[in-house]
């Protein structure tokens, strides 16, 4: 069989990535440092998927799989160099740990006169390819051609992953539940070797456009809901239940939309207007899934970064102004955000929260845009000040 090493068997890991290339032939070795669920990947060979949605719900049993202890590096370094691909989903500082072990495994596949190594980078970070070939530079040889031997391929991970009951947790670590959608959007142009025929690998020529639909729509989206889903009723726990107020519904869409159309004008050969009114049309229906059990504080909190300047709101504004297109829903988005005070389950909101409503309260909307949220530019931030405070 082909193998994949997949560093990372969280939720995304086995419910997306490991599930696609499992169900393609592909053997599937999965690298993490949780001891309890190498030992159950190694001892069962096979975990659960379930499939939630707002119908009957669908296992599927993924099997040839095993893991690797992430500790083991001279294990893992082996599996590596004897592999037909590798993938990566570990989060920004997860990377750093991975690149030393990355770095070697590719020097012994130059050193062997092996194939390069193909890696999917499944993380929702701009510019992922450029910080880990920066981050494996540090651990080869300052003439080691390292971009020769390396397919950095970047990807837009658009799949939701559900909340799971903790008693189902306990019950069976490795089972996991997901949505439907089981698109997987790769740089086409990163592989160093043929693309890997795997069904849900979507190719695409021009991934910087994919990973902006990801961060335009979906992603801003998704605030558009909470923020005004919380500004509207803030005793609604969830997504959905948001979505069910009309008023907030027809909110989002026009706000979708209206960045949508600045998507539009950034890539004009990339997207059309109906391509893009069917994503909205299928993440509002995606949103509304009551088995996802998706909070409106999960999908709001986090302001310092979901507010900042490179972030989901901000990114679509300034690209909306720069091709002066209308960007009021857009604002009034970013305006719903600073009203935001949403708490979790035990009543609390993230740390970093309450010192940006504390900082907002003492120093003001245009000291917290400039100080926190890096934005210099006079004609926003006035811009931004006069929306926010009407909303407010």
């Amino acid at each position: 069989m082909k193998k994949l090493v997949l560093f990372g068997a969280g939720k995304i890991g086995r419910s997306f990535i490991g599930q696609l290339f499992a169900q393609s032939g592909y053997e599937v070795v999965f690298i993490d440092i949780d001891e309890k669920v190498i030992n159950e990947l190694n001892s069962k060979k096979q975990y659960k998927v379930v499939i939630k949605s707002n119908g009957p719900d669908r296992t599927i049993l993924v099997q040839h799989v095993r893991g690797v202890q992430g500790t083991h590096k001279d294990k893992v370094v082996s599996e590596l160099v004897s592999c037909d691909i590798a993938a990566v989903s570990v989060g920004q500082r997860g990377l750093t740990a991975i690149t030393p072990v990355l770095a070697k495994a590719i020097t012994k596949r130059k050193n062997n006169a092996l194939q390069p190594l193909d890696i999917i980078i499944a993380e929702n970070m701009r510019n992922a390819d450029e910080f880990i070939l920066n981050s494996m530079n540090q651990y080869v040889q300052e003439d080691f051609p390292l971009k020769d031997w390396v397919g950095l391929v970047e990807t837009s991970i658009g799949k939701m992953v559900p909340i799971m009951p903790e008693d189902e947790v306990q019950n069976d670590p490795l089972l996991v539940y997901a949505e439907p959608y089981n698109t997987l959007i790769v740089d086409g142009n990163a592989f160093k070797n043929s693309i890997p025929d795997v069904k849900g690998l979507a190719p695409k020529d021009n991934i910087k456009a994919w990973v902006d639909r990801k961060s335009y729509i979906h992603n801003f989206g998704h605030a558009a809901v909470a923020y005004a889903g919380y500004a509207y009723h803030s005793f609604q726990k969830y997504i959905y239940e948001a979505l069910e107020n009309p008023a907030v519904k027809s909110f989002a869409i026009k706000a979708m939309n209206q960045s949508a159309a600045i998507l539009r004008a950034k890539y004009p050969e990339e997207f059309s207007e109906k391509d893009l009114e069917e994503h909205i049309n299928d993440l509002i229906a995606r949103f509304e899934n009551k088995a996802l059990k998706d909070t409106i504080y999960r999908v709001g909190c986090d302001l310092k970064r979901k507010l900042s300047s490179s972030d989901r709101i901000i990114s679509p504004m300034l690209d909306g102004l720069y091709f002066d297109l209308p960007v009021d829903y857009i604002m009034l988005v970013f305006a719903f955000g600073f009203c935001f005070e949403a708490k979790d389950e035990q009543g609390k909101r993230l740390i970093s929260d309450e010192d940006f409503s504390k900082l907002l309260q003492e120093k003001g909307i245009k000291n917290t845009l400039k100080k926190v949220l890096m934005l210099d530019a006079k004609e926003i931030m006035d811009s931004i000040a006069v929306v926010s405070f009407k909303a407010i």
